[in-house]
């Protein structure tokens, strides 16, 4: 919700308010004059002559009411109308232990996962989105939403021992899938981020991918790691933080393949940040949809509180003027 005036324009008479409060303090001067208040100043003192200076106040205050009343205030909500059909994304990102090997330095490879991933969101522009992290488990981060903030700190949160340690992938492709299989729309996307081999879980992955397919979702693989060697934590040190070792990279490709060739879609291989950077443009170009918006905005006026405030401050005035305590005008 935002707050907004119809006519800002009329708040540049605020800027002449100054000029006349000093014109009618230092000018005015009334044709006839009524002693009442200056006699009850005189009388009663430094009270009383605050008292009698209170109408010109409240006209004042009454005119800053009627300024803001007249520039017409106004709440909107902003809502965006989608015409055509865009896409429904799940991005997949696996958080097991191994996710912590420096083979994307100076980053590992969660890190710079993370950053590609935050950089693909930017890129989208009115697709629904949501997000599942998986190890040895499988869990939703975030529904389809096309709430893109919620979705960045929900990124940036992703840390490695948030799950059971492992690699379920037929559960995270289950998951990801069931999110997906009541969405609008008729183009659905899981992006599926791993960097190791099937282990944990109840549900095979082929059984999942096939699943998947039927319900129309593709499912985009990438396997992250370098070839070879590459540093992996082993265990946790005394003092916090990981034991590394050179550990061979294994990484079922076959698997993700298989996987990506039963809906359709395609694997990939990112063997380091540039390459993986690489690979979400091209899956980005891949399923780039246009889709047509119609933004509007409904407004609900709030000119009518300031409205009567100031015709009540002006009441107030007339009637201290009347009274013992100011002058007739």
């Amino acid at each position: 919700m935002s707050l907004g005036f119809a006519n800002p324009w009329a708040l540049l008479l605020l800027l002449v308010l100054p000029a006349y409060l000093w014109y009618t303090r230092r000018w005015r001067r009334p044709a006839l004059a009524f002693s009442r208040a200056a006699a009850f100043a005189r009388a009663l003192g430094a009270r009383a002559s605050r008292v009698a200076r209170l109408p010109g106040w409240l006209r004042a205050c009454a005119l800053v009411a009627l300024i803001v009343a007249f520039a017409s205030p106004r709440t909107g909500t902003s809502a965006v109308d989608v015409e055509a059909e865009g896409i429904a994304i799940v991005l997949a990102v696996d958080i097991s232990s191994s996710m912590l090997a420096e083979d994307f330095r100076p980053d590992n490879r969660l890190e710079v996962a993370k950053k590609k991933v935050a950089e693909f969101i930017r890129g989208r522009r009115y697709d629904r989105i949501g997000m599942v992290a998986f190890a040895g488990e499988a869990l939703t981060q975030v529904p389809i939403t096309i709430d893109y903030p919620v979705l960045y700190a929900a990124l940036g949160q992703l840390s490695v021992g948030d799950l059971e340690d492992g690699t379920a992938i037929g559960t995270a492709l289950a998951t990801a899938a069931n999110r997906l299989r009541r969405a609008p729309g008729r183009s659905k996307v899981i992006i599926l981020m791993t960097d190791g081999e099937n282990n944990r879980g109840e549900i095979d992955p082929i059984t999942a991918a096939r699943a998947a397919a039927s319900f129309g979702v593709k499912i985009y693989t990438i396997g992250v790691g370098s070839e070879g060697v590459a540093p992996i934590p082993i265990a946790r040190g005394l003092l916090g933080g990981y034991q590394y070792a050179n550990l061979q990279v294994h990484i079922d490709e076959e698997l993700l393949r298989s996987i990506a060739d039963i809906t359709a879609a395609q694997y990939f291989r990112a063997t380091n940040a540039a390459a993986l950077d690489s690979i979400y443009r091209r899956i980005d170009a891949l399923e780039k949809t246009t889709v047509e918006v119609r933004r509007y905005t409904d407004y609900t006026p709030r000119y009518l509180p300031f409205l009567l405030l100031g015709v009540l401050l002006l009441l107030g005035e007339w009637a201290l003027r009347a009274s013992r305590w100011g002058s007739v005008p």
